[in-house]
């Protein structure tokens, strides 16, 4: 059983992935979110760094493959359905494409995007 068990069962939704929030291991600050599939999740698991599956390109990536920005994995936690993990890691450098430390870096106020200050 999922909800009570110890057994890891993970479950992917029709298209083979599961939800992925990134948070920092000291901060909790939410770093990002992504999607994994068992191919991320595997090689997550085996090599402690993060792998997510890229929807765009359709294949495996790894977080900082290019950019040396790699999220070292410290801690996975599982939800109740195991449909989706919080990944606690620590991040060299920026985990943003943009060059942000967050990939939430904009809070919406009255509408508009306004710079969370950080």
């Amino acid at each position: 059983m999922r909800e009570s068990g110890s057994e890891f069962m993970p479950k992917f939704d029709d298209k083979g992935l599961l939800t992925a929030v990134v948070l920092d291991a000291d901060s909790s600050q939410v770093l990002m979110v992504a999607f994994m599939d068992e191919e991320a999740l595997e090689a997550t698991l085996e090599s402690g760094e993060a792998h997510f599956h890229s929807r765009s390109r359709g294949k495996l990536w790894k977080k900082g493959e290019t950019s040396g920005n790699v999220l070292t994995v410290e801690e996975v936690l599982v939800d109740c359905d195991q449909d989706a993990l919080v990944l606690k890691c620590r991040p060299k450098g920026p985990t943003c494409h943009t060059g942000a430390r967050s990939c939430f870096y904009r809070r919406l106020d009255e509408g508009i995007l306004q710079p969370v200050n950080s």
